[in-house]
């Protein structure tokens, strides 16, 4: 077993390599792989950028040097009214939200000959639910994350997202390590802690609580590996 941890940001990252035994470094691609063990299990840990070409590409290159399972850590913009800052989501699935092929008769989101939404792994799952409900202070939800190459700030965009996928979140990089994931048949989980509310106040608010809701999701990352380890 290697579990392959990506975050889109330092900061989402940052946390998980402080602790990070018998490290070792890699550059390929123009990422910076760090390798070595968190909570007595074999990682591999990166920074893909933002978006889903970045996020895609880094799945790839971890699948193929050995990662059998995948995390990928961070925050997203609230969607479901319930969800207040701080909050995590894990994924039940993911959607693309920016593709569309409407015009030919397919649904919105759903990539022709291939798939609209991408389940994660049951047991992921159940392992970051369970360890982001134990968290103080934070509810924990498990739901639909939609991504996009867009920064959502804007209710109209937010509602229709809620309406059309069911969404939880709204991020820029899940969907794509979801798709390449399945593809490959390798497990995977998202993991989301919520930074802003998706509306015209999303960038003050990102900023401001990005780092907060960095360390609640990479502490859900930890007692996931605690529950692998054992």
């Amino acid at each position: 077993m290697k579990i392959g941890i990506i975050g889109a940001m330092p900061e989402e990252v940052k946390m998980l390599l402080e602790d990070l035994t018998d490290r070792q470094e890699h550059e390929q691609a123009g990422f910076v792989l760090f390798e070595g063990s968190l909570e007595h299990v074999p990682v591999m840990i990166a920074q893909c950028g933002v978006g889903k070409v970045n996020a895609a590409v880094l799945t790839q290159l971890l699948i193929q040097r050995g990662a059998t399972h995948i995390i990928f850590t961070g925050v997203a913009g609230a969607v479901a009214a319930n969800l207040q800052v701080g909050d995590i989501v894990v994924s039940q699935d993911a959607v693309q939200h920016d593709v569309d092929v409407t015009a030919l008769g397919h649904a919105s989101g759903e990539i022709p000959g291939d798939a609209l939404r991408w389940e994660a792994d049951d047991t992921l799952r159940a392992l970051a639910h369970a360890a982001a409900s134990n968290l103080d202070e934070v509810s924990a939800y498990v739901g639909t994350i939609a991504t996009g190459d867009q920064f959502i700030a804007d209710n109209d965009k937010k509602a229709w997202l809620l309406e059309t996928f069911g969404a939880a979140c709204a991020e820029m990089e899940g969907a794509s390590v979801a798709h390449v994931c399945c593809k490959w048949d390798i497990p995977f989980v998202i993991i989301r802690s919520i930074s802003d509310d998706s509306d015209g106040s999303a960038e003050v608010d990102f900023r401001v609580f990005m780092p907060q809701a960095a360390e609640r999701a990479s502490s859900v990352v930890r007692s996931m590996l605690q529950g692998l380890a054992g």
